[in-house]
């Protein structure tokens, strides 16, 4: 029986395949667990149709992501905090006061994008990446200042 893959599965083949299958495991597996639809022409036609839209989604997100990278270049937040002896930070500064400052610039970042290795705990300057879609990301300079 010929199957169109809907989604990934391991070991047969990746999502939008035509493989050539046994009528049971098509029948008992594939399609009742939503993996895969029967090859008709109508199917066929529908799936090009659901990836040719896909396409033209993924190049818009990846021109707003570029046009957000020249956005990003030479932004600086600047974060203050209250410092202790040595100064030494009281707490943290974290993705989410990241997001919030970036916020503040009118850029709307979400904090789950922002990747940090471990918030900063220390007075300074750092460089955080930004990432923006599969492959694009920004760097952007974030200024930990003592509060006084």
């Amino acid at each position: 029986m010929k199957i169109i893959l809907k989604k990934d599965v391991e070991s047969v083949g990746k999502a939008g395949n035509l493989l050539n299958v046994s009528d049971g495991y098509a029948r008992n597996f594939l399609i009742p667990r939503g993996l895969g639809i029967e090859a008709s022409s109508k199917n066929m036609k529908d799936l090009k149709d659901e990836m040719e839209t896909a396409a033209k989604r993924v190049t818009k997100e990846k021109k707003a992501a570029q046009s957000m990278v020249e956005r990003l270049e030479g932004v600086t937040c600047n974060i203050s905090r209250k410092v202790g002896q040595q100064d030494k930070l009281f707490g943290s500064v974290n993705t989410k006061d990241i997001g919030d400052a970036l916020r503040e610039q009118g850029i709307k970042i979400d904090k789950r994008d922002i990747l940090l290795e471990e918030p900063i705990k220390s007075l300074g300057e750092f460089s955080v990446k930004i990432k923006l879609h599969s492959g694009i990301s920004a760097d952007i300079k974030v200024v930990v200042a003592g509060e006084v």
